[in-house]
């Protein structure tokens, strides 16, 4: 997949999993905030615009820490879920797209920041548009949840893959389909081409998570390339996984989670 098309749908698929996104997705470490703030030396009450927000999964440990924070969110069901889990907090959620969306404030915002949302954003016209909003000497910082692969971490995946060649749905067997922690694609050369921000902090987290079964597929159900599977593929592949997790004693499956937070400084 590579035309606007297909990123289109696979942008769009997550309205799909709008009820089970809060839930089945992975927190993020508290120490990423922690860090983000420190490296942006953001205050509370400080502005902060997030460019999708889903159902608030980034959104609302942010909005504890004091922030008041725009969020700019594609799909209707997901702003919708991200309405409730938010009452009460000093948030505003704006149904559209980050690329449409026309700032009442320009210079505004404190930050701007996307949790595993900045890749589904037009690069053609994200830093120009975090650019435009930001004030003077404002930060962009975004990072994504991914899956890594530390040695000695769970052999599930690798050996699932049958499964998924099986169905048409394999990885390419490149190393970099199978990063180890520490290892995630850093976005440093991207941001600084852009010439309007220049790179003040990179920092790789990785995290751990046990998920039973259900757990496991539930996650899997908010992923965009299982979302748009063929129905039959999704059928075979859950049940192999059942069969497969169901045999071990603990009915579970390690999953090693990591992130790279990225921040820049905007250049004035």
């Amino acid at each position: 997949m590579n035309s606007k098309n297909d990123n289109k749908k696979l942008r769009e698929s997550f309205e799909q999993a709008a009820s089970i996104y809060q839930q089945a997705r992975p927190d993020y470490p508290g120490e990423l905030y922690d860090d983000l703030i420190h490296a942006t030396n953001l205050n509370p009450g400080d502005r902060l615009l997030e460019a999708g927000c889903a159902t608030g999964k980034a959104t609302l440990p942010l909005a504890k820490r004091g922030f008041k924070i725009t969020c700019i969110e594609l799909g209707a069901e997901l702003a919708a879920v991200a309405r409730q889990n938010l009452v009460g907090m000093d948030v505003d959620i704006i149904n559209g797209s980050f690329e449409d969306w026309q700032s009442e404030a320009e210079n505004g915002f404190d930050l701007v920041y996307a949790a595993t949302a900045w890749k589904w954003i037009d690069p053609e016209v994200r830093y120009m548009k975090a650019w435009q909003v930001l004030r003077p000497g404002g930060y962009l910082a975004f990072w994504n949840a991914d899956h890594v692969f530390p040695d000695g971490g769970d052999p599930f995946f690798r050996e699932i893959q049958t499964v998924y060649y099986e169905i048409g749905e394999g990885k390419s067997v490149a190393d970099n389909d199978w990063p180890r922690p520490g290892e995630l694609h850093e976005q440093r050369d991207e941001i600084e081409k852009s010439g309007l921000f220049e790179m003040v902090h990179i920092r790789h987290f990785d995290w751990e998570r046990i998920y039973h079964v259900e757990e496991y597929i539930k996650l899997l159900e908010t992923f965009s390339g299982h979302i748009l599977m063929e129905e039959w593929k999704r059928d075979k592949l859950f049940n192999e996984i059942r069969i497969r997790l169901d045999s071990r004693p603990e009915k579970s499956v390690r999953r090693h989670w990591g992130a790279v937070l990225q921040v820049a400084r905007r250049k004035d």
